[in-house]
């Protein structure tokens, strides 16, 4: 992708890419800002466990989850393979994770506290092969592909590599790969299917609709099942919405005071446990009120969109 300035006689600059001289560069980069990029707290750097080093330990709040961070410059990796063996040393070395946690952010975390299923590789590099890119092509897989790309102006972009509607699952090939069998017991990828199971056809269609509208407020925007809702993220959440036999709820992530509602649709549950992201809680169970609850819904895409 080429990226342009505007000159003042309206004539396009081209704005240069600036190679990566060492992985390092994008290490120290990515560790410095990892909440803004990817709303990850910080946890370790080159954290060391048998023969392994974590390049970086992440931890996701929203999930309660580790994440392991590595960095390439060089395409000759499988990612699949290093992705589970990362996995695989995590779950054979769980409390070495909550010990570094806690030792690190000065916390008390428990093994009942963390959700080891939703435990996730992610993988970032100034550019992936065309296999290498082929190879995540699974519903289920709990390995992300990230290219990093800086430019002579001081701009820097992280690209998701998303998968092209993938239907296969990885557990079709982990009989021929022990360790890949192992972690896939534990490690649980949630899909839209299986948040969707107990919705009546009625509900399935109106989530469709709303999955739609919202994927076409922004082109950033990108869905991410979780085990108790699906999520739509643009940098981070804008919306997150559970499905019910008979109903949706829709939580908006806004702060309690920073949603226009003059319907007063949303309810807020800035005091209330609740699933999902932000103050603000809708109940939905037909179409009525389409185009006015998308409306509430981009106000909190204008607000949370990085």
């Amino acid at each position: 992708m080429s990226l342009f300035k505007i000159q003042k006689d309206e004539k396009l600059e081209v704005i240069k890419e600036k190679k990566f001289k060492l992985e390092k560069e994008i290490q120290q980069l990515t560790e410095q800002n990892l909440n803004t990029i990817f709303g990850l707290e910080f946890v370790r750097s080159e954290f060391p466990l048998n023969n392994f080093r974590i390049d970086t330990l992440a931890f996701d709040k929203e999930t309660n989850s580790f994440v392991i961070i590595e960095y390439k410059r060089d395409k000759s990796f499988s990612v699949v393979d290093q992705g589970y063996a990362y996995l695989s040393l995590m779950l054979n070395n769980k409390a070495d994770f909550i010990l570094e946690y806690n030792e690190n952010k000065h916390n008390t975390l428990k093994r009942n506290d963390i959700e080891w299923s939703q435990s996730r590789v992610m993988f970032i590099s100034p550019s992936f092969t065309t296999y290498q890119k082929e190879a995540i092509n699974f519903k289920d897989l709990p390995i992300e592909l990230w290219e990093i790309n800086q430019f002579d102006n001081d701009t820097v972009m992280y690209n998701h590599i998303r998968t092209s509607g993938a239907q296969e699952s990885i557990k079709t090939i982990s009989q021929q790969n022990d360790v890949v069998s192992n972690v896939s017991k534990e490690i649980k990828v949630f899909t839209e299917d299986e948040n969707l199971a107990k919705a009546t056809d009625e509900i399935k269609e109106l989530y469709e609709k709303f999955k739609i509208a919202i994927l076409n407020l922004d082109n950033d925007i990108e869905i991410k099942p979780r085990q108790l809702y699906v999520a739509f993220i643009a940098g981070s959440n804008i919306a997150d919405i559970h499905i019910q036999k008979n109903a949706l709820k829709i939580w908006l992530n806004l702060k309690k005071g920073t949603l226009d509602d003059a319907k007063n649709l949303a309810r807020d549950v800035s005091n209330t446990g609740h699933w999902g992201n932000g103050d603000y809680e809708l109940q939905i169970k037909s179409d009525d009120d389409f185009e006015y609850i998308l409306s509430l819904i981009r106000q909190s895409l204008n607000q949370n969109k990085k």
